[in-house]
């Protein structure tokens, strides 16, 4: 199978994804949030980061993840811009210790997105229609991928994680997926 990577983003290839196991299908898309340094938009932080390649002098918080190796299929920043690190057919490392319905590792049968952002920070209208395109791309290349099998982070690692996060719309997210179908 060729690697598929999405013609509209921009690619920024990261060395952390591995092969999905053989039986695995693609039939999850998780939402996540990421900001870096944390709380700071509109610096290249979060493609270093999943690049292996950020410089952990550059802020105090850099320490705390150095060595950390994560990525994500890809990213959507504040203005819309999409970016991708690993090809959708590929396993990204973006959830971690996780479950979806019963399901174990995530990782082996998702399809990750980061939000520019945080938490508690709105999301942009530009963030939420780039998701939407992208979701629907998403979604006619893989097309076990729901609406009932979109999720966020926080849903699949309860605990462990909070994004993308109560600032996150999820009726309104929903809304432009029904519009723009």
């Amino acid at each position: 199978m060729n690697d598929i990577w999405l013609s509209v983003a921009r690619s920024v290839p990261s060395p952390n994804f591995n092969d999905r196991p053989a039986s695995a299908e693609v039939n999850l898309l998780v939402l996540h949030n990421i900001s870096l340094p944390p709380e700071q938009f509109g610096s290249d932080c979060v493609e270093r980061f999943f690049t292996n390649t950020l410089d952990h002098r550059l802020h105090p918080f850099f320490e705390q993840i150095r060595g950390v190796e994560v990525s994500a299929h890809l990213f959507i920043r504040r203005d819309g811009e999409l970016i991708q690190f690993v090809p959708l057919n590929k396993r990204a490392w973006h959830a971690g210790l996780s479950m979806f319905r019963g399901q174990e590792n995530c990782n082996d049968f998702s399809i990750g997105i980061e939000l520019e952002g945080y938490d508690t920070c709105p999301y942009t209208p530009a963030q939420y229609q780039c998701l939407v395109e992208t979701t629907h791309q998403i979604m006619a290349k893989y097309p076990e991928i729901t609406t009932e099998r979109i999720t966020g982070h926080s849903d699949i690692a309860p605990g462990r994680k909070t994004d993308p996060g109560p600032a996150f719309d999820w009726q309104y997210y929903h809304q432009l997926l029904s519009h723009n179908g």
